[in-house]
């Protein structure tokens, strides 16, 4: 493989690199966001938890405010915490998996970039 060939090879593995950089940093963004509806979620769980049956429970949907059952509203945000949770796993393991993907881009493109080096000095050397 000549100095071109490789060099077109560097290129193209810190392309890569970039855009699982950037899948990265867009799936951090993602977890982030979930973990801020987690939070507001867990706050909602513990004030219905402190209402009694005798509370009366309204749920926003769209432009008004319909009655809702106290057992329905717990079910829905427990069911929703627990989505929530799940999802926040499932980007944590995205994540992990995208930096090592990241990992060995980097190293191929160390490999890559002494390879060339080499080939630099054996042709300045050859003149």
């Amino acid at each position: 493989m000549g100095p071109g060939a490789l060099q077109k090879k560097l290129e193209e593995e810190v392309e890569a690199y970039k855009k699982i950089q950037k899948d990265i940093s867009k799936t951090s963004g993602l977890r982030t966001q979930l973990d801020v509806q987690l939070n507001e979620n867990k706050v909602v769980k513990e004030e219905l938890d402190l209402i009694n049956e005798e509370n009366v429970v309204y749920k926003l949907i769209g432009p008004a405010l319909i009655r809702q059952d106290l057992e329905e509203a717990r079910q829905n945000v427990s069911k929703r915490v627990d989505y929530i949770q799940q999802e926040i796993k499932r980007h944590g393991n995205t994540i992990e998996k995208l930096e090592k993907e990241a990992e060995a881009k980097r190293e191929n493109i160390a490999k890559h970039q002494q390879q060339l080096q080499q080939m630099m000095m054996k042709q300045a050397a050859n003149t």
